[in-house]
């Protein structure tokens, strides 16, 4: 037999390094049905017994009104697991209860996990874990995930859990199931009012009564549905109208006395179960005075953001040529050991010197990833989306719409999702909008390749420029839409600020080979795809095959179709100043932003010299312009499935219309005030 396990609790409370160390290796991710949020699914065996452990997505609450809410609630409701381990920070726990409260009432079997108990020694905080337990009615496990203290008591609490459950269910009525010790003193006749009509239609009874009853006084709309939809509701409904009238003259609002009722209780829970040694004041406290200051804190970013470059780039550059070298040498090899020239030039030409120029920039990105693994799980990283809120806002921009914007500078793919956070559906389709002019990962080896070939003493400013210019993009473009099209008021930002820590070496390398590694899995597939399109589009031409020695011989690579496509566009980027073998480089950009270096390459046909014949091919002024339009042009293929998925095809179609014209414009005013300046 195998038991399923859920595992719950708000962002960055662990769950993931619990996750893992339940699961190992076992684990296989997917969607939940009808969503894009990822589904993680592991399996974990101890003492015989085999579990199925469900990562649920992180949320502060059960409210249900974002997407990650309603996946939670949805599954917790009809998926009934064995047992819903919920993680909490034993350093936040007056925040985090919020949410184990209302899994109280949901009625689900559970396991406190209470995670961070290092950190919250070190910062004088002391929980009474048995007084805890015996105030919530459950079980409670103190551990500290990222030292692997307390995992194996975890695993012991979760089997002992399941079985004494078990085993009370069969000798418990199920009406019994909303008998526990949290209870809202000045709620309770409202709930039984309530619960006593709802338990009489036989229909609703996999659903706890006292939650349904806290629901309607909340005015959850999914609860509503249901209940409308029941035998009962005439019944219900004269009694729900009253007591909404009562409540709404002492508390304003009805949901608003769920709320207060719930924080109530929580207060009395900490202050009962929580000591804090008072004293000096934290590490983390001196640090935030100055890094998360209005005026400092925002200066402060771009010094921090500076460093990162500096660091990626002195410490890949070895590498990198390393990694040139062995691909040179490689293609040279199949040159001369493969007789068939056209199976030599279709992996010499096409697969190796595509790739290997793509490949180049190989430690770059993985530098670059590991600095951020670095900052994110210093904490620093977390306070930049709580920093640059106040200049969201200013722009019209919602406060959670900051985290999507951070994650795009890694991939715009991920970072679209995660507005699924955003409750407001003009607030998400806005954040969307903007979220591909952030500068992603993939466009990264372009820049370097650029900047290397003409600005190598400024190579770092240069590239960060880019970002620069794409998060000033990003904004106007998002005050402009939110004049033009979207009127509403943007939401404001509730983050959680993590205490700072020396990071954990095993957490910033794991974090960065699942970066590094969805770039190398790119590389294998859709990079070698677009590179070997564009190989046959080069050997190839009205007139038939052209043969291998296209990439040597400028007069021959012009009658090929790739030679076709690229002049027709030349004409259009004239005052650019850019030859028909960069305009045909972009256009398959559209495959994957990386496809662009690589078609550089064969299209020039020089793919350990290319930096060199870039030199020669552009000006700093076109270089400069060239960047900018690959920054601001079309989505990858992937971010733009990802579009329609979220927000639908009409808006992904005006994303392609939009991000068109504007690349189109900023690299033509680049090219006019940069030749007007430097001649």
């Amino acid at each position: 037999m195998e038991y399923e396990i859920a595992l719950i609790g708000n962002p960055n409370v662990g769950k993931s390094t619990i996750f893992n160390a339940l699961t190992g290796e076992n684990v296989y991710i997917g969607n939940w049905a009808g969503v894009t949020v990822e589904k993680k699914v592991g399996e974990m065996e101890y003492k015989g017994k085999k579990f199925k452990i469900v990562d649920l997505p992180g949320v502060y609450s059960l409210t249900a009104n974002s997407i990650d809410e309603i996946v939670a609630r949805d599954y917790l409701i009809n998926e009934n697991p064995d047992l819903v381990v919920n993680i909490a920070d034993a350093t936040a726990l007056e925040r985090n209860l919020y949410l184990t409260l209302q899994l109280m009432e949901i009625g689900a079997d559970l396991l406190l996990a209470l995670n961070k108990m290092d950190l919250a020694d070190n910062l004088g905080i002391e929980v009474d874990v048995k007084k805890l337990e015996d105030i919530l009615g459950v079980k409670v496990v103190p551990l500290s995930a990222s030292k692997k203290i307390g995992i194996e008591d975890l695993k012991e609490a979760i089997l002992n859990t399941i079985e004494e459950k078990r085993k009370k269910r069969k000798n418990v009525n199920a009406k019994d199931k909303d008998k526990y010790p949290i209870k809202y003193p000045h709620l309770e006749t409202y709930i039984k009012r309530l619960s006593s009509i709802i338990e009489k239609d036989e229909a609703l009874k996999k659903y706890n009564p006292r939650y349904l009853a806290i629901k309607l006084i909340e005015n959850d709309e999914y609860i509503n549905e249901i209940i409308k939809n029941s035998k009962i509701w005439e019944d219900l409904e004269p009694v729900l109208k009253e007591i909404k009238k009562e409540l709404s003259k002492k508390y304003g609002e009805p949901e608003l006395a769920v709320v207060e009722e719930r924080y109530k209780i929580i207060d009395r829970i900490v202050k009962d179960v929580v000591k804090k040694t008072s004293g000096k004041l934290t590490t983390t406290e001196m640090l935030d005075d100055v890094l998360t200051d209005e005026k400092i804190g925002t200066l402060l970013i771009i010094p921090f953001l500076w460093m990162l470059f500096k660091f990626t780039f002195d410490a890949s550059k070895p590498f990198s040529e390393i990694i040139q070298y062995i691909f040179a040498s490689l293609s040279t090899v199949i040159k001369t050991s493969i007789s068939n020239k056209f199976l030599a030039s279709l992996l010499a030409d096409g697969v190796i010197s595509g790739v290997g120029a793509v490949l180049t920039f190989f430690p770059i990105l993985a530098f670059l990833f590991f600095a951020i693994s670095f900052l994110e799980d210093s904490g620093y990283m977390a306070r930049i989306p709580f920093i640059m809120d106040r200049v969201m806002n200013k722009f019209g921009l919602p406060g959670k719409a900051v985290i999507p914007m951070v994650m795009g500078f890694g991939c715009n793919v991920p970072a679209i999702m995660a507005t699924r956070t955003i409750e407001n559906r003009e607030d998400r389709i806005l954040t969307i909008l903007i979220n591909p002019l952030l500068s992603c990962s993939a466009r990264l080896p372009i820049y370097a390749l650029f900047a290397g070939a003409l600005f190598s003493k400024y190579q770092g400013v240069v590239i960060l420029s880019m970002y620069a210019l794409g998060v000033i993009l990003a904004l106007l473009t998002a005050l402009m839409f939110r004049r033009l099209v979207f009127k509403t008021s943007p939401a404001y930002l509730i983050v959680e600020l993590p205490q700072y820590h020396i990071p954990h070496l095993n957490v910033v390398l794991k974090n960065t080979w699942e970066r590094v590694y969805d770039f190398l899995k790119k590389a294998g597939t859709v990079i070698v795809f677009g590179v070997v399109l564009v190989w046959f589009l080069s050997v190839y031409g009205p007139s038939g095959y052209l043969g291998d020695e296209v990439f040597n011989n400028p007069n021959l690579i012009a009658h090929s179709y790739v030679a076709i496509i690229g002049k027709m566009l030349t004409p259009l980027f004239a005052p650019m100043g850019w030859d028909w073998r960069a305009c045909s480089a972009l256009v398959f950009g559209i495959i994957a932003k990386e496809v662009v270096v690589g078609s550089l390459a064969m299209l020039y046909g020089a793919g350990e010299n290319l930096s060199n014949v870039i030199a020669h091919a552009f000006s700093p002024v076109s270089a400069y312009a060239f960047m900018a339009f690959c920054l601001i042009y079309l989505p990858c293929i992937a971010t733009l499935a990802v579009i329609k998925n979220e927000i639908g095809w009409k808006w992904a179609l005006f994303a392609v219309a939009y991000e068109m014209i504007l690349a189109y414009v900023v690299a033509l005013l680049i090219s006019v005030i940069g030749h007007f300046l430097f001649g």
